[in-house]
């Protein structure tokens, strides 16, 4: 093992020899058995290795192996000097194999290490992105799972940094191709770390774009196959998937084959279905997601069959007046419980839907069914009248911070879901019924549009759906869909809002 001072020089040796450094193979080989020496001869030797490496392409792997070997010594100053240099063995046909063996290293405990291993990793994606994707994606595909999983974070946080000359169409596409491969086999948690990775590619903010991802999620939701609603693991599947489609959604990018599968599949089992997220209203959470996408359905092959699975259900939550006694009492014990939060949702749906078929009422169902509907629609829409003067009186005079109160937050939610209801139900009664008035759903930001300025309409050429708000995140920063924090019932015998608003 040589010693410090033959380390020294040694690299004299090479330094002094300019352009026929190549020559002096056994100097050079000094420097590489430097690394079975004490710890100045290692730190020394993580120095000087890298330094002459390219001189040598014969001694090529002995080097990379040498500096491998002190990346991984126990000496964390040495660990961290190896790792800072491994950058300048990133050379041609190297370069993979370094990037491999950085991603490995992206398992260390120690946060200065991980840092250095992160700079190293952005430093050689500038030098080669695709030679540094593949040892990346090599480690995601077959590493351990520290591994994979502090490779698949660090995509998914790094690559928005990268500049577009390091970011090109072709190293784009690789990534949506091993992507791919990887998306075979992934946890929840992965599925959504690796859709926020391709919704911010610049390749994929087309429409053709958006649609592309937008059948990925359809291939992981597995909308081909039967829904199994008491499979926990089917539920939550299903709902990950879509949450992670809600946002790709827009007039050029339809919806339809999602709400196809709610209304077909998902809806007649809402009531049995299983999760396993502990305190999740499993069934509002879906009837929310279904609202949300009703807004972008293109042509809809079954749309009668996807209208009357949706009123069946509405008819659910929309009951029919207790019968009156003979004294003009209700003959029964307790008013019909009204589920405000699950009609927004139905409704709503039902009224998108309905504007593709507006004689759906009048023509597709037969009298004694639309009777039956008008007087559900009355005995709601006159509890609702109730609920919203109670809720008005409640919220008269109070501003500011009066309203951030969480018993004022959620008097709020429950105005606007009645007051989106209210609007839905009048549209219904009109003759023939009508479906032009719009609402916010209650658990949205309003869309501020200052007077004369039009709406910001989609951009065709570039293809993102069009902006929320503009107060919102971007979509890169897109937080997975989380529901509001309240479901909101009343009895219509007694519309006391403080015992009628049920928090979750």
């Amino acid at each position: 093992m040589p010693t410090v001072e033959e380390l020294y020089r040694n690299y004299g040796i090479l330094a002094d020899a300019t352009e026929q450094v190549g020559q002096h193979k056994d100097a050079y080989q000094v420097i590489l058995d430097g690394v079975k020496g004490g710890t100045k001869e290692k730190r020394l030797a993580a120095q000087f290795i890298p330094k002459f490496f390219k001189h040598f392409p014969e001694l090529a792997d002995s080097a990379i192996n040498a500096q491998l070997d002190l990346c991984e010594d126990e000496d964390v100053s040495i660990r961290r000097q190896a790792i800072k240099e491994l950058p300048q063995f990133a050379t041609g046909e190297n370069l993979p194999r370094v990037a491999d063996i950085l991603t490995q290293l992206l398992q260390t405990d120690d946060s200065a290490e991980f840092n250095l291993v992160n700079n190293a990793l952005l430093s050689i994606f500038k030098m080669d992105a695709k030679g540094t994707l593949g040892g990346l994606f090599s480690q995601i595909l077959q590493g351990e799972d520290i591994v994979r999983e502090r490779a698949i974070k660090f995509l998914s946080t790094k690559l928005k940094t990268l500049p577009d000359e390091v970011l090109t169409k072709e190293v784009e596409e690789l990534i949506l191709t091993e992507s791919k491969k990887v998306l075979e086999d992934v946890t929840g948690e992965e599925f959504v770390l690796f859709m926020k990775i391709l919704s911010g590619l610049k390749s994929l903010q087309t429409v053709s774009g958006r649609q592309q991802l937008v059948e990925l999620v359809a291939e992981q939701a597995d909308l081909e196959q039967t829904f199994n609603p008491s499979d926990p693991d089917c539920v939550d599947r299903l709902l990950q998937c879509t949450r992670q489609a809600v946002p790709l959604f827009s007039k050029n990018v339809h919806s339809t084959r999602f709400v196809t599968y709610f209304c077909e599949q998902v809806l007649p089992n809402l009531s049995t279905l299983t999760t396993p997220v502990e305190g999740l209203d499993i069934q509002l959470e879906v009837l929310k997601l279904l609202a949300e996408m009703s807004s972008f359905c293109g042509d809809m092959e079954k749309l009668e069959t996807n209208l009357r699975k949706l009123f069946d259900k509405l008819l659910e939550y929309m009951p029919l007046p207790p019968e009156e006694a003979e004294n003009g009492e209700n003959a029964g014990n307790e008013e019909p419980k009204l589920q405000f939060s699950y009609v927004e949702c139905l409704l709503y749906s039902f009224h998108q839907l309905g504007r593709k078929l507006p004689d759906f009422l009048t023509a597709k169902l037969n009298a004694e069914k639309l009777k039956d509907f008008k007087i559900r629609l009355q005995y709601f829409a006159r509890g609702l009248q109730v609920y919203i003067r109670q809720l008005r009186l409640a919220l008269q005079g109070k501003t500011g911070e009066a309203l951030k109160t969480e018993e004022n937050k959620i008097k709020v939610v429950a105005l606007k879901i009645t007051n989106n209801i209210n609007v839905l139900i009048k549209d219904l009664f009109h003759i023939p019924p009508s479906y032009k008035s719009t609402v916010t759903l209650s658990w949205k930001p309003v869309q501020k549009v200052e007077i004369g300025q039009k709406r910001a309409s989609e951009d065709t050429t570039s293809g993102s759906p069009p902006k929320k708000s503009t107060a919102g995140p971007k979509r890169d920063a897109r937080q997975i869909y989380n529901p509001p924090s309240g479901k909101y019932s009343s009895n219509l015998s007694s519309f006391n809002y403080e015992r009628s608003l049920q928090g979750k």
